[in-house]
């Protein structure tokens, strides 16, 4: 059996990964479903000071606080920066990294500087008391890639009521990287572009896409919107199973 930690993208707390960890958990593997600093139930430890460092401090506490090691760490969209980070300080703790609708970050980029303008300017242009962004209408959503297809109207209303504001800081802080985590085991889990479209673009040499030619790469696909802990749950839990056995 496996140790899965599974952390979040934006807006998010550990109860986005609740239908995917309930299946893992009857399966016999041992689910951490992350909350990150200053999101959900941990609101209120939000500040402007509240960045990517701090999340990656916290998500390094648990592994170490927890003596986790073997581990599956999953990342959902923004939650590569806790992953990214984190799997760069302790590679020593971790089996496999997978990025679900995500990929790795680059040492002293911001996650802003990856998306297109028009998306960061509505993000920015939503600031609440300058330093918190509420989650966006699902429309902006969809103009950055990240759109909700195949969650259904409970879905959506739950995403709603339980999604967070974001420290906006998380998304302009770079993170310091050493390179630490480059040779780890990686999958992605592409649901947003089909795995062919991928494919050609790390043929092409696609900046965003190049590195997953790597030998230490295990693609998948699991087509859906870009938050399949909702909109295919099952099928999710079934692929990270999946994956912590890959070789």
């Amino acid at each position: 059996m496996s140790t899965f930690v599974l952390v979040p993208g934006f807006w998010l707390g550990g109860w986005a990964w609740d239908a995917v960890a309930e299946p893992l958990h009857a399966a016999g593997h041992t689910v951490h479903a992350v909350t990150l600093p200053g999101l959900a139930d941990r609101a209120g430890e939000a500040s402007p000071e509240t960045g990517a460092q701090a999340h990656v401090d916290d998500l390094v506490d648990l592994l170490v606080r927890e003596d986790l090691r073997d581990v599956v760490l999953v990342a959902h969209s923004g939650g590569t920066l806790a992953v990214s980070g984190a799997a760069d300080r302790v590679p020593e703790r971790i089996r496999r990294v997978v990025w679900v609708d995500s990929g790795p970050m680059a040492g002293d980029v911001a996650i802003a500087d990856l998306w297109d303008p028009a998306y960061r300017a509505a993000l920015e242009a939503s600031l609440v008391d300058g330093w918190r962004v509420p989650l966006p209408s699902w429309e902006v959503l969809a103009s950055g890639g990240a759109a909700v297809a195949g969650v259904d109207e409970a879905g959506l209303a739950r995403f709603r009521a339980l999604a967070t504001d974001q420290p906006v800081r998380t998304l302009h802080e770079p993170l310091r990287l050493t390179g630490a985590a480059d040779k780890l085991p990686k999958a992605l889990v592409s649901c947003s572009i089909p795995l062919a479209q991928v494919r050609e673009m790390i043929a092409a040499g696609h900046p965003y896409f190049a590195a997953l030619g790597g030998a230490e790469w295990e693609l998948r696909e699991l087509l859906t919107g870009h938050w399949p802990m909702f909109s295919r749950p099952a099928e999710t839990a079934a692929v990270l199973a999946e994956l912590a056995q890959a070789e």
